[in-house]
């Protein structure tokens, strides 16, 4: 630990852990909440005074009153989905008017979309399974050095000219090698103009911002989106999302030190889920399987799609405690198990040839014969969802986060057992 209020919140398997909520509620003593990563492709569920909100760009500080919210330079911006989203949070009554954009941040565009849509159709059942908001693209421009910044948006009549000519450029590609409608350059230059001026008071040098907060030791939490086995580097690769949702993505996406991060904590499902393609060791396609994604109501939040459920698989989250210094585990969905009258979890892997491993492997073609070696526990087929404190659960169920902690590597600091801010059970503080 370093002397720095400041936590960082991950998800340690394939997104959709319950970030949101943990950020919700760690966000009441934050002065600053920093999103760094992704784009409108991730989704944070929030349950506040007993409404819920889906949140996709917006920091979940939001929420919050006076908590400052800054989207980093880490992130791909989408003007359409960000004002349409303080559209809705406003006419909920949320006041908007603490939200930052980093002039450094890249522009996603509508040729993003429309070529994560093409690329998607032609690859058929080869396809990777994006959410089509074109995030993927956006950040093929930023490797390329093609894309376009929001400070791009400081000199109006030079912005224009260079959609313009960005327009023209993808519909080359959007012609002739998909063969497919080219998108209508006057409208998108106009489109984009407008959002450029709304946007004004919101632009700041937000790497600025979040040192300057780190400095004066305020409370600042850095908010993850998706989850580390959807890193470009240390996921599932391909089936992957095109930036770094863990420990490593808020250094650069956010513009601070790593010695600037103080804890690490990692948001856990207590079972496992994952959307789109891609090896699921202990996905569980049956009864128990359904009984999960129903319990849980395991549908996305930006797509709507129904999510692969399975039992806790704890090859992967150890690999995401190694891969990101995780100091601390909050468990969630605990209650989800609560009908279950065996649980199991998975502490290593078969592999193919009969040997075994505790890490988790890097081709996939390996991972795909693989087989889950699960420890069976006894399951509490009761409803914890109303206990506020841990010594209250039943003892079947303190043993089971107890064993997510032996497999994994890290203390559990928090358990979630619902939805609510106050249906969370704190062993640890961590903010």
């Amino acid at each position: 630990m370093n002397n720095y209020n400041t936590t960082a919140i991950i998800g340690a398997q394939w997104g959709d852990e319950g970030k949101g909520k943990i950020i919700d509620y760690l966000s009441a003593r934050a002065d600053v909440v920093v999103r760094a990563q992704g784009g409108n492709n991730a989704g944070h569920t929030v349950v506040a005074d007993g409404k819920k909100y889906a949140l996709h760009l917006i920091p979940s500080g939001v929420l919050r009153p006076g908590a400052v919210n800054i989207i980093g330079n880490g992130v791909v911006f989408d003007p359409a989905g960000f004002f349409g989203e303080i559209a809705t949070l406003e006419a909920d009554g949320v006041d908007c008017s603490n939200i930052y954009v980093s002039d450094r941040a890249h522009i996603v565009f509508p040729w993003h979309r429309e070529l994560d849509r093409l690329s998607e159709k032609a690859a058929g059942a080869g396809g990777i399974g994006t959410t089509m908001r074109g995030i993927g693209p956006c950040y093929t421009d930023k490797a390329a050095r093609t894309g376009l910044r929001v400070c791009d948006m400081g000199d109006i009549g030079l912005f224009r000219e260079k959609i313009a000519a960005a327009v023209e450029e993808k519909n080359k590609i959007i012609e002739n090698i998909y063969h497919a409608e080219p998108l209508r350059k006057a409208e998108i230059v106009e489109e984009y103009a407008g959002y450029a001026e709304r946007l004004k008071p919101m632009i700041a040098d937000a790497g600025v911002m979040v040192y300057d907060a780190v400095a004066a030791g305020k409370a600042v939490l850095f908010e993850g989106a998706q989850g580390v086995m959807l890193d470009l580097d240390l996921g599932t690769y391909p089936y992957v999302t095109s930036s770094h949702p863990g420990a490593g993505g808020f250094i650069v996406g956010a513009g601070i030190g790593p010695h600037m991060i103080g804890e690490i904590v990692g948001i856990v499902k207590a079972y496992t889920t994952r959307v789109g393609a891609g090896p699921m060791v202990t996905e569980l396609l049956d009864a128990d399987g359904d009984a999960i994604r129903e319990a849980g109501h395991e549908y996305g939040t930006t797509t709507g799609r129904p999510r692969r459920c399975g039992w806790f698989d704890g090859v992967a989250v150890k690999h995401s405690v190694r891969a990101n210094g995780i100091t601390g585990i909050a468990l969630m969905l605990l209650d989800v198990l609560g009908g279950f009258d065996e649980i199991k979890l998975c502490h290593a892997y078969e592999t193919p040839g009969g040997g075994g491993t505790e890490h988790f492997p890097a081709s996939l073609d390996f991972i795909g014969g693989c087989k889950p070696v699960y420890k069976t526990m006894k399951g509490w087929r009761s409803d914890i969802s109303g206990i506020s404190s841990y010594d209250a659960l039943p003892g079947e169920a303190r043993a089971y986060v107890e064993e997510v902690e032996r497999i994994c590597g890290a203390p559990v600091k928090m358990v979630s057992v619902g939805p609510g801010r106050e249906q969370t059970i704190i062993r640890e503080e961590v903010l």
